[in-house]
């Protein structure tokens, strides 16, 4: 309840914010739910109903917590490799993130075309349906690969040389709830990711993921950061060298407000403004100008920080 309440008035903020001065992009950048259930899902679109003007320029990406086991009862839960409830809750994180950005984004499919997510979920609706109503693990196995097959999603830039945003999947699929913040980019999402960069060779980039890409410099409990990076982080940041002066990586997870540099890579660590505090306690959220400089790269502004005031809700 705190979290929703919080949510709420976000978004409302945030609307105002977008009436006065229109936003290009809202990026969640995961874990929009706590534990992937369907009604967390329905509260979240719910509240985003209320803001259609806002919702349209929304962008998500999955968190652990939307995908992977959360059991705050039962810390030792298990998840078997073919379980279906890991497969629904696959689907219905796909199923938010089409009904939010499935005209806008790209995918690409096994014949190498560019499709919507729209029109690359098509053939699977049918089974996405039959599957939540009815579960089973026939139907869970033919949906095998759908999730992991959309990623990474694409924002066109709307000129050669704007901006694009590669949308990702940093979860490692976990079967246990001690593991269930591991992070990891497969081989196949960087190679399709590598062809996204190739068909808009000027573009700018903006790469959104959940995890970070390394563990940063600042002092923390050791207990934070086991397990919560990306486990193939550094293989993943050399990908991404050779466009480094023209991208911005941002992500979520550890809500750990940070913008720093690694290289010429520029990352943008975001705060949680919905958890992390207590009810009468402030949060906050930025919103980022970037800018085209010379030679392609991309320039980080100073950003603005918005905060979200304390309610004395019990």
């Amino acid at each position: 309840p705190r979290g929703n309440e919080r949510l709420h008035r976000v978004l409302a903020r945030l609307a105002d914010i977008h009436a006065a001065h229109p936003l290009d992009l809202v990026l969640v950048s995961g874990d929009m739910t706590d534990a992937g259930r369907a009604a967390e899902w329905a509260e979240f679109l719910d509240a985003l109903a209320q803001y259609p003007a806002l919702a349209a320029h929304m962008i998500v990406l999955p968190g652990n917590h939307d995908l992977n086991i959360v059991d705050r009862a039962n810390p030792a839960r298990l998840d078997l490799p073919f379980s279906s409830g890991k497969r629904l809750r696959q689907m219905r994180t796909l199923s938010a993130m089409a009904a939010l950005q499935g005209d806008c984004v790209q995918v690409i499919d096994d014949r190498k075309s560019w499709l919507t997510l729209n029109e690359a979920l098509k053939p699977h609706r049918k089974r996405i349906a039959s599957f939540a109503d009815r579960g089973g693990l026939l139907l869970s196995t033919s949906l095998g690969t759908v999730f992991h097959d959309q990623f990474p999603m694409i924002l066109p830039p709307r000129d050669a040389d704007g901006l694009a945003v590669a949308i990702l999947n940093s979860n490692a699929e976990s079967h246990f709830s001690f593991t269930n913040a591991l992070g990891y980019i497969s081989a196949e999402q960087g190679h399709r990711l590598a062809a996204a960069i190739d068909r808009f060779p000027r573009a700018r980039w903006i790469i959104a993921l959940h995890h970070h890409l390394l563990e940063y410099p600042r002092p923390v409990a050791l207990s934070e950061r086991i397990g919560t990076a990306l486990v193939n982080g550094g293989w993943f940041l050399r990908k991404l060298r050779p466009i480094a002066a023209r991208t911005v990586v941002m992500h979520g997870h550890r809500h750990v407000d940070w913008i720093g540099a690694c290289g010429m890579l520029k990352i943008v660590s975001a705060p949680s403004p919905v958890m992390g505090a207590t009810n009468d306690a402030p949060t906050h959220f930025h919103i980022h100008t970037l800018a085209a400089g010379p030679d392609g790269r991309i320039c980080l502004l100073a950003p603005e920080r918005v905060e979200i005031a304390g309610s004395n809700m019990g």
